[in-house]
């Protein structure tokens, strides 16, 4: 996938333009499984692939190469034998098959060669159109061609609606707790803002029985969730 990478937790989008680096992490647990988080990914990925285009060819052939010696972009100086510049060429690769090419010979043109040709390239980049082609598919973006079947995209989990690796329960901050080995134990919700601590509610198995109260922490705990979620808005 172009500018995607399948990672072990989601997938990762990195896509460069103009020497600056555009990049996000998608992961499956944030967007509730794998194929929320492509979906997300990929979402991602045409916006800036559309928002953020790639430079002209022309802005492209203007930089001036390492190995330029005249510096003047696509302005190149022959040498004689003796080490004398015996001539000023203008070259500029238009495309497939089509290289623009024109010498200025300084025993017929003196001084005024280096300048008719720096005014040639100029000439010769009039003729360059479009913009840099980096990958096939960033043409089918920019096009609007679906590159995705649409479906619908599921909101970003926020931290404290993620179910951690080590729950037990299958449900992000219910978790059930026996202070010993003698204690028929307690299901508890916890839900935990930054800056202000953390909610929590017990529900006695022995009160209530293990299935219910597991099922009224997990209500409970829905509860702490819609509570947090009205505050920070």
């Amino acid at each position: 996938m172009y500018g995607i990478c399948i990672r072990p937790w989601g997938f990762e989008v990195s896509i460069v333009r103009n020497g600056v680096r555009h990049y996000r992490q998608f992961g499956k647990a944030s967007y509730g499984g794998e194929a929320q988080a492509l979906l997300q990914a990929q979402d991602w990925r045409d916006a800036i692939v559309r928002s953020v285009p790639p430079p002209t060819r022309r802005e492209r052939a203007q930089k001036l190469r390492a190995n330029n010696s005249t510096g003047v972009p696509g302005v190149f100086h022959q040498m004689s034998a003796g080490g004398q510049v015996r001539a000023w060429m203008a070259k500029t690769y238009i495309g497939q098959g089509e290289i623009l090419r024109t010498d200025f010979i300084v025993d017929h043109l003196g001084d005024a060669a280096q300048a008719l040709a720096i005014r040639e390239r100029e000439r010769q980049l009039e003729r360059m159109q479009g913009l840099v082609r980096l990958h096939p598919a960033e043409e089918a973006i920019r096009m609007g061609l679906a590159t995705h079947a649409p479906a619908p995209r599921a909101a970003k989990r926020s931290k404290s609606e993620i179910t951690r690796r080590n729950n037990t329960s299958g449900v992000s901050g219910v978790h059930f707790k026996t202070p010993n080995a003698s204690h028929p134990g307690y299901w508890l919700a916890i839900t935990y803002t930054t800056g202000k601590g953390s909610v929590s509610k017990a529900f006695s198995v022995k009160e209530h029985g293990h299935d219910m109260a597991k099922r009224l922490a997990i209500a409970e705990r829905a509860n702490q969730l819609a509570a947090k979620l009205g505050q920070d808005r």
